[in-house]
């Protein structure tokens, strides 16, 4: 349930949300890291002991199969994933196991993740408990937390992106993706998309804000329209208390990314005048 005290103390000091929606796999063996190099779309063998990373790993098609946080912790990276999908994750690495030394196993019930909200960042952590530093924090509900990560334009998997998506339509390329580092699945596709087609892809995702006559949050897949023209579908949406505006995430057309352009958002009868952010 969303609460308007948790949501205010955490917009003004900072605090904290257990990461109920993800489950944590390990990867251990000493092949780990050269192993995992392979499949994930970042540089995790450069990952000290302590050090995390945000990462990808996609089909041969470059479409997601996963996003997950990637954690250096003594002789195992972890893997904090959708909870729903660390069972087939597992399995599906597992599977690709061949003559490497590494083990996949599943420690949902053992480690749990958490997201540290500051006023500039979300820092993501895994562990049997919170780190002393964060504990004085203010805990905030799940509810609580989506309306904050749509707020800030941070895009979920199984939200806002799906095994349909492609890493460069949901803008994660920054944080997600090494452009140095050796080969991995689905490199052909991002690199062939980003070198070739000079990033042009017909979708992206866009964070719109509604304007001041907004009353009701539309579900996702409501159409974004430009006047007439259908040019996509929303992924998220919250109400914002600090800007008294609905607010939302969605894919639309390439022509219709810039900032300030002009949308609408229909959800049954109901019109939302909206503007890309």
């Amino acid at each position: 349930m969303f609460s308007l005290d948790g949501y205010k103390a955490v917009t003004a000091n900072g605090g904290v949300v257990r990461r109920v929606d993800r489950g944590v796999l390990a990867v251990s063996g000493a092949d780990r890291a050269v192993w995992m190099q392979g499949l994930l779309t970042n540089d995790v063998e450069s990952l000290k002991d302590g050090d995390s990373q945000y990462a990808a790993y996609l089909t041969p098609q470059g479409r997601m199969i996963t996003d997950m946080h990637v954690f250096a912790r003594g002789d195992r990276l972890l893997l904090a994933v959708p909870l729903s999908l660390a069972a087939p994750v597992r399995e599906k690495l597992d599977g690709l196991i061949f003559s490497e030394d590494a083990q996949v196993t599943d420690e949902s019930a053992k480690l749990f993740s958490w997201t540290v909200i500051k006023s500039d960042t979300l820092i993501d952590l895994v562990g049997e408990s919170l780190p002393d530093e964060f504990a004085s924090l203010t805990e905030i509900t799940s509810d609580t937390f989506e309306v904050i990560r749509i707020e800030r334009g941070v895009p979920r998997f199984l939200a806002d992106m799906t095994e349909d998506t492609i890493p460069l339509e949901a803008g994660i390329e920054d944080r997600a993706i090494s452009f140095t580092k050796g080969c991995y699945v689905g490199q052909e596709v991002i690199v062939r998309v980003t070198h070739r087609g000079g990033g042009r892809v017909a979708k992206k995702l866009v964070q719109w804000i509604g304007d001041e006559s907004a009353d009701i949050v539309p579900l996702p897949d409501s159409r974004i329209f430009s006047f007439d023209r259908d040019i996509g579908r929303v992924t998220s949406a919250a109400f914002s208390p600090n800007l008294n505006r609905v607010v939302g995430l969605g894919y639309v057309h390439r022509d219709f990314t810039a900032s300030d352009t002009e949308v609408t958002v229909m959800w049954n009868d109901s019109r939302i005048k909206a503007v890309v952010k």
